[in-house]
């Protein structure tokens, strides 16, 4: 296996005036996604049916996401990759386009109970601190967090008109940042920590599920929070054990680190802009929005979690989650209830092209015990 990149801390100022994060496509490699989405468009096959090749990139425009994959798992951990030519799709294009994109980056994750392959992030009045509530559907303002993937992808259609701003931090330099404030409590950061599925999983998964909010594995960081999922497995699962002092004091802390402007880097993503996150080096969050009165003026993304052939091994004790811990192999995701065998099958396919790790998964999970 090629020797993985070594992520490093960095801070607001840093990637201010350091903008390797950012690619921009050439006239030629643009002109290549926009040839592959008619070949797709004409072929009309089902998106679960559907391949690399169905997809058919030009060599340039292949290696231009794969520069952008790559960028993802070195020192920033994250890449803004602008130019796609979103202004000559609609909004069916955009989205088919979206997921050709992902066909030849990794393999496709489903994203909530309904096991949705793909999101649309956009107002649709839903609530993100009811219960079981979920930010992408909603105009409010996030908690910093990270999503279930290697990789977060967001591809910009249509921007706000007023807030909507991408904020993103490096976890590395939110944990030094933390040992340097409270060195008492780094060694609380590895658990046990108990998070809430927010009603996503499977009707027979448990509801709950344990994970470190940080480890390492083979000398690679990994970093994962969320909150509102560990306050809402406190509010609903009583034999959740209860969060110790320390514990309310780390998430405290984070909260305030987490927001601290030299280490939170703010960036507006723009129609065409394709936003690359890496889930276990980043954590990231937004502003809120107010839309466009026009329903096609509304802001609009298209949101992927894609397991990748590049990604980092995990830490052991995060297999409860991710359910492979292995580098490059395909992991993560919410099962949910809407599983189908049409994804399962898919996902066996799309791992054998993107020549990655899968093991085989039942399409009714069996019943197990929470630890």
């Amino acid at each position: 296996m090629t020797e993985l990149p070594t992520a490093a801390a960095w801070r607001a100022d840093q990637a201010a005036a350091d903008t390797g994060w950012t690619q921009r496509l050439s006239a030629e490699e643009a002109e290549g996604f926009d040839a592959a989405l008619r070949h797709a468009r004409t072929a009309d096959k089902p998106w679960l049916a559907m391949a690399p090749q169905d997809f058919p990139l030009p060599a340039a425009s292949r290696a231009a996401l794969q520069r952008a994959a790559a960028t993802t798992q070195g020192r920033w951990g994250m890449c803004l990759l602008k130019g796609l030519p979103v202004d000559r799709w609609n909004e069916h294009e955009a989205r088919l386009a979206c997921w050709g994109i992902g066909l030849h980056m990794g393999v496709a994750r489903t994203q909530n109970r309904a096991s949705d392959f793909i999101a649309d992030v956009r107002n649709e009045g839903g609530s993100y601190k009811g219960t079981n509530g979920r930010g992408y559907n909603t105009n409010a303002g996030l908690d910093f967090h990270c999503d279930s993937a290697d990789v977060v992808a967001l591809l910009c259609r249509r921007a706000a008109k007023r807030g909507g701003e991408s904020k993103v931090v490096s976890s590395m330099a939110v944990v030094e940042e933390l040992g340097r404030r409270r060195p008492d409590l780094l060694a609380v950061l590895l658990g046990p920590w108990f998070h809430s599925y927010q009603g996503a999983q499977h009707p027979d998964a448990p509801p709950y599920y344990m994970c470190p909010l940080v480890g390492s594995a083979q000398g690679h960081f990994a970093m994962r929070t969320n909150r509102k999922n560990v306050m809402a497995a406190q509010r609903d699962f009583p034999e959740v054990p209860r969060l110790t002092q320390q514990q309310v004091e780390v998430l405290d802390l984070l909260d305030v680190l987490m927001q601290d402007p030299a280490l939170c880097f703010s960036m507006w993503l723009e129609p065409g802009d394709l936003q690359l996150l890496n889930n276990y080096l980043t954590l990231h969050s937004r502003t809120d929005f107010e839309d466009h009165d026009e329903p096609d003026l509304k802001r609009h993304l298209f949101r992927l979690w894609l397991a990748l052939p590049q990604s980092q091994p995990l830490p052991p004790d995060w297999a409860e989650y991710f359910g492979d811990v292995r580098a490059g192999a395909v992991r993560g995701g919410l099962y949910g209830s809407g599983m189908t065998r049409e994804f399962l099958d898919f996902e066996q396919r799309q791992a054998a092209a993107m020549e990655m790790p899968c093991r085989a998964r039942p399409l009714v999970r069996p019943v197990s015990v929470a630890a």
